[in-house]
């Protein structure tokens, strides 16, 4: 037990307002106790104890206790004031029993001082058991540093004090995401590829509590992506469900984060739709983002989803992983504290921020620029009715808001473009939220079909809002988080591009948010605040009209200008239709848009011409073409200039972090490394202190957003700051900071996220013809200029930046690049344009153009046959012009005279870059049917049938030479003279397609002609002269009208044009910034306006705009050199499982490619590619700063078909402005990217010099020649090398998969290294004997000195098969040697050999028999007998898992422990994977077949390798080989026993989420199929089954253990399998074939079973490590090894001995073997995995495998691992009396009573409910029973859980078996005759914690009850619980919900008493009153004389109900009868008498 008085604290900062009231946590090993809150108090005294359950384990030294003091907050999250840690080293040495520890001073995150002093008192008592072990291995890895004392506390210890990543939820208040978590969040997401792939989702339901309702059946739904499933129905308002659901899904992880988790809680009885009792929703991505990837065991608040106003409708605990490609789930751990865990400390939704309604209200105000949506037919039939033309507005906008599963739509503004709503949508959610985004659609609405969604957004409430407290200044003042905040802002929506066409969309995704959206889709302006508490009264409302002015001043534009110069467009794929390229921002620019006015926003077109090599390029040359465009925005920049000065601050810490990585990499010295890492913490301190972000005051367009992120990004770059100085002053190993600096270095990215940018992104689309293309999105913020200050501005604004364009929506992800443009982009306020004339370089001019078109008609020329074209028009030909209708815009005016100047970017010469070229032209003949062949009536023309020239007519152009005179080509599908024949079908005039052979009915045939040409080589130093070889006139020429013009006329051209231009130039403005004037048209011919033709105008508007090009006076010529050394792991494309790779290098519009090389995956290429004369326009300086890109792709070169792309990096060159500066440049891996996914490394670099005017003099050498022109990497940038020995151990292979069909028999391996290779010797037969005869091989390599620089080792196995073939059947890359670098000269022989082979060479023949049966007295036998009832196994077991309360004997008597792993036991890493002795490396073989990226494995090699340096000096002896004395690898026999414990998480193959399964396994040939034990419908099966097999290793080598699934009619299903491979156990010197039990016994269940006794390993250890023998001296009681000595007292000092334990001398050599790191008695956890969702864990399987050589001898007994079976209980409930029970009933005399009955049952066995007999007419509460309830139960007592065995259904084959707590429900009934029953109140009991009863009825009520829900602690555990106490007797309340609360409904008096089996037959009991009435006897009830039923008792009915009650009125009635009669007899009779007396008066 540890305890920790918190006594008292001095001097705690104040607060801004007030003192604080501080609360303080210890944290101790993941467990966290907090003390009260004191208000108000800088100076607080607590004076409270803290107590720690150690669990029986002791202190060890490195613990430690963290002690956080924070301001407790009533809402919102705590806030830290200061922490310290106290490390408890003296209490774990037992020195001392309690550290008073004194003025203990606080610190703040940054591990300063606050001035605030902390008092404690930690007192420790240690378990009876713990005494200081030093040899014991520490048991939990507690190095984990809890914050404060880190370098950076900030970065390891979350505000609360839990750790990130520790097992231990660190508790999350406030909005529930901060800064770190998004960190954390964005690492963890970012490993995934974003890919479909497989996840899996499991959900435990647990149990739930306090559910709402009377009676109820309570059923939980839980749906996640699409898939529902449900628990089975459990009574109750507690019920206990223990049920897991797997959800297996495939999809992209982005998608799957955003699907939500829904639990639902319904109540089963009620089939009414209000039967939902509750639900709670949170998203997957939620679950993923948590430590490990999941939540465990948390319980969730359920709420009414529709009611906001309701409180909490019960809870529910569940655990939730989500389970990715190659992810272990944590193993659940049950606590024992968990059943009566604290509810509100342990909720999902931490409690002090009790979930609160909240409404997220959107003001959606206006959306702007929605492009046309629906179709123009209805439009036009309007307009053929005199209806007005309105195109732009074909729309029908609504917006659609979404969040956490709900969502609400604005309504329709029908035919709007710009659509005002100026609606609120009221959001109702639960707060804070588990969801993480608002998500926004804009929708077109469509009568008849669905609605198209126009684009989508997202709100990240991450990014809005915060949590506080995340980051605190140094004033210990914590930031107060703010709730979900945006805007007012705009919003801009991306998606597909904004063309209408009446066809379906092919990005139509991207307007659903799926993927980079391509173009600009309008913006909405919109605002986002959040209210607590509180009901709206409409979800969709309008917004008041202060509301709206107030936005009105967020939507002041400003002018922006944005000019880019477009430097160069290279690398373009094919030459095709001309190219040109778009720039818009917003709709500004986009030149298909009408809505925007014209700006000169297109480049011009060009043609692409050859780089001659690869690529294609825009031949620019010294005039550049210059987009501007005018936009207007609001001025954002207060946001954007923040954002920028973090940037820049990021890149530069990016940049100096590569750095140091390169020299950790490339271990350099300390010094250096000393030097880089100041280098880099000085700068950014320099940074972080010299560029804060700007002041908000007076800034416009200023939101509360703005302001609250202000604050932010304050605090948390100070908190950086002081984290940066700390880590300067006291880091001790600077390698360990790296962590800590790349966590800076992604929190600073993180703040630099701006959630209100509301500036569109500037998009470049490139255009071929009028065809989009290709397109890049750049942020604004990155080409922003700003006046704040140089950091403040984009960190490419004006600068030339290299942009590799994409496909919209690229499948191929990047394989091709469409094309690689530099371009100069500024973007300013036009107020700022004057500014631009500093970026700007050459000289700009703006022409305005048109073209000149003439036809040829009867060989003249004229406009007479100008079809469809005019006379004058545009480069299209489309638009009419007139040269006097132009118009310069405003503040222009002509500066010369229209001329003619030809366009020459856009004649296409085919032979334009190249150096060889073949003229070609087809000679065509015709024919009538069987006629002679004639010459066509075209006789030349080209391959699609244009006119060409005659072959006589061609000339060899300047510069040129013929190689050859004209040939036929028959290279072709063609007959021997070169013929092809075809059939022309009108009305085509040429055929389709053509055959060799010729038909009768074949008229047409034709031949290819072809003539090779050679570029002239100039003599040397000749100028090139530039020959405008053009028509004087300035006319091209084209056989067609169509884009291919060519310069000189030829014959059969019928159009030619020619270009005239008119230069403009700004009235009053000097510099480039009169570009920005540029706006408008420059007008189109009016005539076609008067003629009133509507669509002309407006589908020309802005078409004719001015072009602006930069033109630069001379280029200056650099001189490039690349030096490709090697690249590494790169992607095998052949099926032989090599490439034969080769590498293009582009950098501009030049390319080069290295030579090829054949069958490699790691080729070295050694080569220099020189590119001597490049031109590069531009200040060089410029260029030095910015330098252009060396792009390098790899292609697999193949003999048949196309190259295919291995993948791509890019380099940046160093430049040299200086060709004399002495720099080199260095080799450095880049990683090869394809298709978005690394594919290798390749270690190049680049530099480019500027070459001057002494030529090539001042140039560095030229490299070495390996052949002619092949230029080797020359000395000083090549690796420097060193002879290397590198000794290969080839053992042997495995599970070679047969190569084209035949199975691999005779193979041998080839090793290569740096060149050189070896051929081991062959294995003759796979089959008997898979080890190489002779094991070791030797090569001497050069390898470079340096650790980065080493080639890899390549492995390839040949097989050797008849007629000489030998094909490689699998291969295997080995990339970094340092694992196996070792120093020769040191002598080991650890790798020599193994153990257990060591030992067979030994003892060669001899049989070790071991006795270990000793006799034994009788009486020890009996013992052991008797001991077996209470220790078993499992005992060990659990005393291992920590278990205690299952195995309480067994750790009494201090038994061994095995050492449970989580983990296979080649994951643990001190055993290395057990490849000590030869390690395993896969082997790969090729592509697959079905094209996917991953090769495939088609066997192992199983082998190592020791690397070391050889003396140079060949007169020095070689040190001696590495691999000797190795052992004999021929078979051997061996007895393997493979104990299965237990399997945990299963995944379910059945229906009902369960599994039934059984063990198979399978060993070389034999396999035990173990069906018959299957276990019914589990998913946690406890296997303990013990399997024994014999195999013969190596060949057998693998064991496969599989679980199925057992189903009666169809086949079973195999669950998942796990392999183990027998050999490395076998051969690995851990002896990993047996673990090292604790101690040495000879009997009990810790017997030794082993081959050989202790002493025999540790001889064998010292003979195989080469030490003397160990000696023993004093009865084996003292040891000498290795020089150490060792005594018996020193390890068994502390342990009571016992009577199993075997000789001393044995234990002793036992526990000295276990000081050698050997592997000890252990059960491992190995993960099953599926061939149907490879990658997945199938669930996890507990077990471990012994290997036993049959050849020493027989091993000891093996363990009996048999479960073990409940016990069998019975629970007698005596019910006595009730009291104070509702009386429900009045009877029909009006008293109020009740007919009471009691009914009980234990909850899983409903079945067996039993009831009272009636207590009737209970007219006071009281009733009266002496009834006895018997329930028998199974039940588990170590794990406190009763069996219940029981089939689901009637149909169910098997019985199912539960575990479920132990509960007793009574229940108090009313009972009615002729109705049902009325439920008066319900009683829960739980028997393992009993709520204590009360002793008389009067102290009984509700409040006993409560205690226990809240799960305060009352009396010890065991106390509690019925089964220690045995009996217990008293009152109990009952309890009935009305009105949604708990009242009393009763109170019941009984006796509870548990009596195992044995004792129910001592003292047996009847039911009810039954015989045996015995134990308590129970008479019949004493009840009172009016308990009767009416209608059997009448008489008593007469007595007690109408009698007792009414005799009064009886009487009176009954005198009242009487005197009436009497009265009535009298008048009866009266007449008669006065009759008489009248006629008779005397008588």
């Amino acid at each position: 037990m540890l305890r920790v008085v918190v006594d008292s604290a001095k001097g705690l900062p104040k607060k801004k307002l007030g003192s604080p009231d501080p609360i303080t946590s210890v944290i101790f090993k993941d467990e966290k106790k907090k003390t009260k809150s004191i208000d108000n108090e800088l100076n607080p005294v607590w004076n409270e104890v803290l107590e720690f359950d150690l669990k029986g384990t002791a202190l060890e030294p490195s613990s430690y206790i963290d002690v956080i003091v924070k301001d407790y907050e009533t809402i919102g999250k705590n806030k830290f004031l200061g922490s310290t840690k106290i490390s408890l080293r003296d209490l774990a040495s037992g020195q001392v029993r309690s550290l008073p520890s004194k003025n203990v001073p606080l610190v703040n995150e940054s591990g300063q001082s606050i001035g605030a002093t902390i008092n404690l008192v930690i007192g420790y008592e240690p378990p009876p058991s713990a005494a200081p072990n030093p040899n014991d291995p520490q048991e939990g890895d507690t190095s984990m540093d809890a914050g404060g004392g880190g370098v950076d506390g900030v970065d390891e210890t979350l505000p609360d004090g839990g750790q990130i990543g520790s097992a231990g939820e660190p508790s999350r208040t406030g909005q529930a995401v901060n800064l770190r978590q998004r960190l954390v969040r964005t690492q963890n997401r970012h490993r995934l590829v974003n890919k479909p792939q497989d996840f899996q989702i499991r959900v435990r339901i647990i149990e739930a509590r306090q559910l709402s309702g009377n009676n109820i059946k309570p059923v939980v739904k839980v749906h996640v992506c699409g898939q529902t499933h449900r628990t089975r129905i459990k009574r109750g308002n507690n019920p206990f469900f223990d049920e897991m659901f797997f959800y297996n899904v495939h999809m992209l992880p982005s998608d799957l984060f955003d699907q939500s988790l829904s639990f639902r809680v319904y109540d089963s009885y009620s089939l009414r739709a209000d039967s939902l009792m509750g639900e709670f929703k949170l998203d997957v991505g939620y679950v993923y983002d948590e430590p490990a990837h999941c939540v465990m065991r948390k319980w969730v608040l359920l709420n009414d989803p529709d009611d906001s106003s309701s409180g909490a409708k019960g809870y529910l605990k569940v655990s939730l992983f989500v389970v990715g490609t190659r992810d272990e789930p944590p193993v659940e751990k049950r606590e024992s504290s968990d059943d009566i865990d604290d509810i509100e400390s342990n909720l999902l939704v931490p409690a002090g921020v009790n979930l609160r309604w909240a409404t997220l209200s959107l003001k959606v105000f206006r959306a702007e620029d929605v492009p046309q949506m629906d179709d123009a037919f209805v439009q036009t039939l309007k307009e053929m009715f005199g209806g007005d033309e309105n195109k732009k507005n074909l729309v029908d906008p609504f917006l659609e808001a979404r969040f956490a599963g709900k969502k609400l739509c604005t309504q329709i503004i029908e035919k709007n473009a710009n659509p005002e709503w100026n609606q609120a949508l009221h959001l109702q959610v639960k707060f804070p939220s588990m969801c993480e985004s608002v998500k926004l659609t804009v929708f077109d609405w469509d009568r008849m079909t669905g609605n198209d969604a126009i684009g989508t957004t997202y709100l990240n409430l991450a990014r809005i809002a915060s949590s506080g407290g995340e980051i605190e200044a140094k004033s210990g003042e914590a930031e107060v988080g703010f709730l979900p905040v945006f805007g007012p802002c705009f919003v801009n929506l991306y998606g597909s591009p904004r063309e209408f066409t009446g066809l379906p969309d092919p990005y139509e995704d991207l307007n659903h948010g799926k993927g980079e959206g391509v173009a600009y889709r309008g913006r909405i302006l919109v605002e986002l605040s959040t209210k607590l508490e509180g009901k709206v009264d409409k979800p969709v409302d309008s917004i008041h009209s202060d509301d709206i002015l107030v936005a009105q001043k967020y939507q002041r534009r400003r002018k922006y200008c944005l000019c880019a110069v477009f430097h160069s467009a290279s690398m373009i794929q094919e030459p095709g239709e001309p190219i040109q390229f778009e720039v818009s921002i917003g709709n500004y620019g986009n030149k298909l848009d009408t809505t925007c006015k014209p700006l000169a926003s297109t480049t011009q077109y060009s043609c692409a011409v050859f780089d001659g090599n690869h690529y294609y390029y825009l031949p620019w040359a010294n005039t550049k073409p210059v987009v501007v465009v005018t936009s207007f925005w609001e001025d954002i920049s207060h946001r954007l200039d923040s954002v920028n000065i973090i940037l820049y601050i990021v890149h530069r810490l990016q940049s100096n972090l590569e750095a140091f990585k390169t020299a950790i990499l490339a271990k350099v010295s300390d010094n250096q490394l000393v030097e880089v890492w100041l280098k880099l913490l000085n700068q950014l301190i320099e940074d972080l202190e010299s560029f804060p972000t700007p002041e908000l005051e007076g800034r416009s367009n200023l939101t509360s957003l703005d302001i609250q992120i202000k604050k932010l990004r304050d605090s948390a770059l100070t908190a950086i700051l002081n984290g940066v100085r700390h880590m300067r002053e006291e880091s001790m190993e600077i390698r360990d900071t790296l962590s800590d600096i790349e966590c800076w270095a992604d929190k600073l990215q993180m703040l630099a996220e701006e959630p209100q940018s509301s500036m569109p992104d500037v998009i470049i689309w490139m255009l071929r013809g009028e065809k989009r293309v290709a397109y890049s999105r750049i942020p604004a913020h990155q080409v922003l200029f700003s006046t704040y200050s140089e950091q403040a501005c984009g960190q490419h604004c004006g600068k030339t930046q290299t942009i590799i364009l994409q496909y919209p929506m690229d499948k191929e992800k990047g394989l091709k690049v469409p094309v690689q443009i530099r371009v100069n982009m500024w973007l300013g306020l036009s107020a700022h344009e004057k500014k631009f004339n500093s970026f700007s370089e050459g000289t700009f001019s703006v022409f305005a153009e048109l073209y000149e078109n003439q036809a040829k008609v009867f060989g003249n020329w004229g406009t007479t046959g100008l079809v469809g074209r005019h006379k004058y028009s545009d480069v299209t030909g489309k638009l009419k012009l007139k040269q006097e209708y132009f118009m310069p815009p405003r503040g222009w005016e002509w500066e010369a005279d229209w001329l003619i100047d030809p366009e020459k970017a856009l004649l296409t010469e085919a032979d334009a870059g190249h150096t060889e070229f073949m003229d070609e032209v087809f000679q065509n003949e015709t024919r009538f049917p069987g006629g002679e062949w004639k010459a066509a009536s075209e006789p030349f023309t080209d391959v699609n049938g244009e006119k060409s020239r005659n072959p006589g007519e061609f000339d060899c152009p300047p510069g040129w030479t013929w190689e050859d005179e004209w040939n036929v080509d028959d290279n072709r599908a063609v007959d021997d003279q070169g013929w092809e024949y075809g059939v022309t079908i009108p009305p085509d005039d040429k055929p389709r397609s053509w055959v060799p052979t010729e038909k009768v009915y074949h008229v047409h045939r034709r031949r290819r002609l072809v003539r090779p040409r050679k570029r002239a080589t100039l003599p040397g130093g000749t100028p090139v002269e530039r020959q405008d070889r053009g028509d004087p006139e300035g006319w091209e020429f084209s056989s067609l009208i169509g884009w291919k013009f060519h310069r000189k006329e030829r014959s059969g051209d019928t159009f030619r044009r020619r270009r005239w231009r008119r230069k403009m130039g700004p009235e009053d403005r000097l510099g480039a910034s009169a570009i920005f004037q540029l706006e408008g048209a420059l007008g189109v011919d009016t005539e076609e306006k008067e003629k009133g033709s509507k669509a002309g105008s407006s589908k020309l508007f802005g078409a004719n705009t001015p072009t602006v090009s930069c033109a630069f006076d001379r280029p200056y010529v650099y001189h490039l050199r690349v030096y490709i050394y090697q690249a590494r792991n790169m992607s095998s494309m052949d099926k032989d499982s090599f490439s034969d790779p080769y590498a293009h290098i582009s950098f501009l519009h030049v390319s080069k490619t290295t030579e090829k090389l054949r069958a490699t995956l790691n080729p070295t290429w050694d080569q220099t590619l020189i590119f001597s004369d490049v031109e590069i326009y531009g200040d060089p300086q410029n260029i030095s700063n910015h330098p252009p890109d060396v792009v390098v792709e790899f292609y697999d070169h193949d003999q048949v078909g196309k190259d295919e792309m291995l993948g791509r990096t890019v380099c940046i060159p160093m430049v040299k402005l200086n060709p004399g500066t002495d720099q080199t440049p260095k080799l450095l891996w880049h990683p090869i990217i394809q298709k978005g996914q690394r594919a290798g490394e390749a270690l190049l670099a680049a530099e480019l010099i500027l070459k001057d005017k002494s030529g090539d003099s001042d140039l560095p050498l030229v490299p070495p020649k390996r052949a002619e022109n092949l230029y080797m990497v020359p000395q000083g940038i090549r690796p420097v090398v060193q002879l290397t020995a590198v000794e290969i151990l080839a053992w042997g292979l495995r599970n070679m998969k047969s190569y084209q069909l035949a199975s691999v028999s005779s193979p041998s391996l080839v090793v290569e290294c740096g060149g050189q290779r070896v051929e081991s010797a062959i294995i003759k037969n796979m089959k008997k004997s898979p080890n190489f005869p002779s094991s070791v091989l030797f090569i001497k390599v050069l390898i470079p000195k340096d650790e980065m620089y080493t080639p890899p080792i390549v492995l390839k196995v040949i097989d050797h098969r008849p007629f000489g073939r030998k094909p490689v059947v699998g291969q295997c890359t080995i990339t970094s040697l340092e694992g196996f670098r070792c120093d020769p000269n040191v002598i080991t022989a650890d790798g020599a050999m193994s153990s257990k082979m060591s030992l067979m060479m030994a003892s060669p023949g001899k049989h070790v028999s071991i006795n270990m049966d000793e006799k034994r007295p009788l009486l020890e036998a009996q013992l052991e007998e008797k001991e077996k009832e209470t220790v078993d196994w499992w005992s060990k077991f659990y005393a291992s898992t920590g278990d205690q309360d299952k195995c309480a004997p067994y750790l009494k008597k201090g038994y061994d422990t095995l050492k449970v792993y989580d983990e296979e036991l080649e994951d643990v890493p001190q055993f290395k994977g057990l490849t000590d002795f030869c390690n395993t490396f896969k082997l790969l073989r090729g592509k697959n077949e079905n094209g996917d990226d991953d090769p495939s494995v088609v066997g192992e090699f199983k082998g190592s390798f020791k690397v070391y340096p050889l003396p140079d000096d060949p007169g020095v002896s070689a040190p001696m080989r590495q691999f000797r004395e190795l052992p004999d690898s021929g078979p051997q026999e061996c007895l393997v026993r493979i104990y299965v414990v237990r399997a945990i998480d299963l995944q379910p193959k059945d229906n009902n989420g369960r599994c039934d399964p059984y063990i198979k396994i399978s060993l070389g040939k034999n396999t035990i199929d173990d069906r018959d034990h299957y276990l019914p419908n589990t998913i946690y099966p406890v296997f303990g089954r013990m399997f024994e097999m014999t195999c013969y290793l190596p060949q057998d080598k693998d064991l496969k253990i599989s679980v199925y699934d057992y189903d009666l009619l169809t086949r079973d299903e195999k669950v998942g399998e796990t392999v183990i491979d027998l050999e490395n156990r076998f051969l690995s010197r851990y002896n990993s074939y047996c673990g090292l039990p604790q101690t040495y016994c000879t009997s009990g269940i810790n017997q030794w079973r082993d081959q050989l006794k202790p002493s025999q390993i540790l001889e064998n250890m010292a003979r195989l490590k080469g030490l003397s023998k160990p000696r023993t001296e004093d009865n084996g009681t003292s040891l000498t090894f290795n020089g150490k000595d060792y005594t018996l007292a020193q390890f068994e000092n502390n342990r009571e001995p016992h009577q199993h334990l075997g000789p001393a001398r044995e234990r002793l050599c036992l526990h000295v073997l276990r000081t050698q790191g050997l592997v000890p008695e252990h059960v491992e956890t190995r993960t099953l995995y599926s061939s149907f969702q490879p990658n997945l864990s199938q669930g996890k399987l507990q077990m471990w495998v012994d290997v036993f050589p049959k050849s020493i001898g027989l091993p000891g007994p093996p363990f009996d691992i048999t479960p073990r079976k409940a016990k069998k209980y019975f629970l007698r409930a005596v019910v006595w009396n009730t009291t104070d029970v509702t009386l429900d009933e009045a009877s029909i005399t009006g008293e109020h009573m009740s007919d009471i009955y009691i009914k009980g049952w234990m909850p899983g066995m409903e079945e067996d409910k039993q009831k009272t007999d009636v207590h009737y007419r209970s007219l006071d509460g009281d009733g009266n029973f002496n009834w006895r309830f018997i329930f028998d139960f199974e039940y588990l007592p170590a794990e406190q859980l009763c069996l219940v065995s029981k089939k689901e259904h009637f149909w169910s084959l098997d019985k199912t078996e539960f575990r479920i707590p132990p509960k007793l429900i009574v229940q108090i009934w009313d009972n009615d005759k002729f109705s049902l029953d009325d439920y008066l109140g319900t009683l829960e009991l739980d028997l393992r914690d009993l709520v204590a009863p009360a002793k008389t009825p009067e102290k009984c009520g509700l409040a006993m009850m409560d205690d226990l829900e809240m799960g305060t602690p009352h009396k010890t555990e065991l106390a509690k619980s019925l089964f220690a106490q045995q009996s217990v007797r008293g009152w109990w309340p009952c309890s009935i919900e009305q009105d949604g609360k708990k009242v009393l409904g009763g109170k019941v008096e009984m006796t509870l008493e548990i009596v195992s089996e044995a004792d129910a037959d001592e003292r047996p009991a009847g039911k009810g009153r039954d015989e045996p009435n015995m134990n308590p006897k129970l008479d019949p009830p004493k009840r009172p004389e009016t308990s009767f039923f009416w209608f059997t008792n009448p008489c008593k009915t007469m007595k007690f109900i109408v009698w007792r009650r009414y005799r009064c009125l009886f009487i009176g009635i009954i005198l009242l009868v009487i005197v009436l009669l009497f009265i009535a007899i009298l008048l009866y009779s009266l007449p008669n008498y006065i009759s008489m007396k009248i006629v008779n008066p005397l008588k």
